[in-house]
């Protein structure tokens, strides 16, 4: 089976699934596990490797004002990649190649699978989707399962503690709060997520809003920026008040709805609850100068 990857989430999966050997092609984003960096791409992005969160931010409301987007589908390199199947996802335009990019002779050709987690109970239902197009369903069982203890354990060791106010900012020039599953792993993670609701999109916000929202605890978590670059970010920031900021790698734990998600959770409770849980391995929390 010949396997294409349109989004790092589905790409993370096969990996943990234990099937990267079948990717062929992957997206310009894709990172994770490093082996994939030496697969071909077939996406291309129009934004500057080295362009500002304001500069990225223009760019991409000009693309949706002319009805397009930012990630562009590179149709030689997926046909020339012969894919026998398909993973993409449905979500966001704006991170991401979607699936009706296809080419619709393409598209009735092979098999498409779509991704479309809003949640973390959604992300297991995709890893399960995948593990069956992958006729590897026992081994997608095994990682719901293990995913699902080690949620659980940290909400154990977190049972009781008092849960300190979060935010968490996926965007900040201009400020956009974390969505979608980033709620549940804050409260999983035993904090209170004070400017997002489970499920629920991602918005524009003020700075206003932040420190009206009055938390202890800010995490910058930039979609698809590395923890240095989110600390950066948010060091050029003067509007974050007096809370603690912090710079986490949204790319790695929270912007990608994939297993790695469970390793946010564990990230963000060795923050909130310092030495009741530990951080995965190599995955950084740089606190930002007051």
């Amino acid at each position: 089976m010949r396997v294409v990857s349109l989004v790092p989430a589905a790409t993370e999966m096969v990996y943990a699934l234990g099937a990267v050997d079948l990717l062929v092609a992957v997206t310009h984003d894709d990172d994770f596990p490093p082996a994939v960096r030496f697969l071909p791409r077939v996406t291309r992005s129009t934004i500057p490797v080295h362009a500002s969160a304001r500069e990225i931010d223009t760019l991409v409301r000009e693309a949706g004002v002319r009805g397009e987007s930012t990630f562009h589908l590179d149709e030689r390199a997926l046909r020339d990649a012969r894919p026998d199947l398909i993973l993409g996802q449905t979500l966001c335009a704006v991170c991401a190649v979607t699936l009706d990019q296809i080419p619709a002779e393409l598209d009735h050709a092979l098999a498409v699978v779509p991704l479309d987690a809003a949640s973390l109970e959604g992300m297991l239902e995709d890893v399960r989707r995948v593990g069956a197009a992958l006729r590897r369903e026992r081994d997608a069982e095994r990682l719901i399962g293990e995913l699902r203890r080690r949620l659980q354990a940290v909400a154990d060791r977190v049972t009781g503690l008092r849960r300190p106010r979060v935010a968490c900012l996926e965007w900040l020039d201009p400020p956009f709060n974390a969505g979608h599953w980033v709620p549940e792993q804050v409260r999983i993670a035993g904090g209170e997520d004070v400017l997002g609701e489970p499920g629920e999109r991602s918005r524009e916000i003020a700075w206003t809003d932040v420190r009206a929202a009055r938390p202890e605890i800010v995490i910058a978590m930039p979609c698809g920026w590395d923890a240095e670059r989110a600390a950066d970010e948010a060091a050029a920031m003067t509007l974050l008040g007096d809370a603690r900021t912090i710079g986490v790698d949204g790319a790695a734990y929270f912007s990608r709805p994939g297993p790695r998600l469970v390793d946010g959770v564990e990230l963000l409770a060795s923050i909130l609850h310092p030495g009741r849980v530990a951080a995965p391995e190599g995955a950084l929390a740089i606190t930002v100068p007051a």
